[in-house]
């Protein structure tokens, strides 16, 4: 299940990108959640005084001039994230390169700055057998994945993971996960993975002491 503040995010993006109201069901259709936690979503977002329109059974529109509010870069930090945009836009699977893509050119359109700064477009090829969208979805859900996987000695071996990080280096990609089968943190390359299935079985409310144990121990991985 989509964790709750990412659920009520994702509202918000479909409103605003509508040109016309979403009924509930609509909404909850793209989210694969009930109608009654549609409702009871967008009444907490009502609260908290996001300007949504509308009732139930005759759709909902988000009031025009809403949006995330306003983040005031210097030069310096707008120069940062343009080369970490630009970073992710070689290395990044094809949904976080789109979203860099869109992002760097909001960033373009809100400065005045000149392109200055340049990344190499050389990078990491994206892994053919498995979809990285996929895999940072799990991560934010916290859903454990199921993998084939080939080690650097050829060998096979079918994989239970709960998936915590993806690290993107120029020459590869790597996830780390908590591995059943080793009992003990690993990393994989994905393109070393042939098949995948994300499992209905979840690690809920365990990802981020996972995720800091790991940075305690592999912090030479990023």
């Amino acid at each position: 299940m989509i964790a709750r503040s990412v659920r009520m995010f994702e509202i918000i993006q479909l409103l605003r990108n509508s040109d016309q109201p979403r009924t509930a069901q609509s909404i909850a259709e793209n989210l694969d959640v009930t109608k009654r936690t549609v409702y009871r979503d967008i009444a907490s977002l009502q609260a908290l005084r996001v300007p949504i329109e509308g009732e139930a059974g005759v759709g909902y529109v988000m009031r025009s001039g809403f949006d995330l509010p306003p983040i005031n870069f210097d030069v310096d930090e707008a120069e940062a994230i343009t080369v970490g945009l630009a970073m992710i836009t070689r290395t990044g699977d094809k949904g976080l390169k789109r979203a860099a893509r869109s992002a760097a050119q909001k960033l373009a359109d809100a400065t005045p700055l000149s392109s200055t700064l340049f990344a190499s477009s050389w990078g990491a090829d994206e892994p053919k057998s498995i979809d990285l969208s996929d895999v940072r979805k799990a991560i934010r859900e916290e859903h454990k994945l199921q993998i084939a996987y080939q080690n650097a000695q050829g060998i096979q071996s079918s994989r239970t993971i709960m998936p915590i990080a993806i690290a993107y280096h120029s020459e590869a990609i790597v996830l780390a996960g908590w591995c059943e089968l080793k009992n003990s943190f690993r990393h994989f390359r994905p393109d070393r993975i042939s098949f995948y299935s994300i499992l209905p079985d979840t690690f809920l409310g365990s990802d981020d002491r996972l995720r800091q144990e790991w940075i305690k121990s592999y912090s030479e991985w990023l």
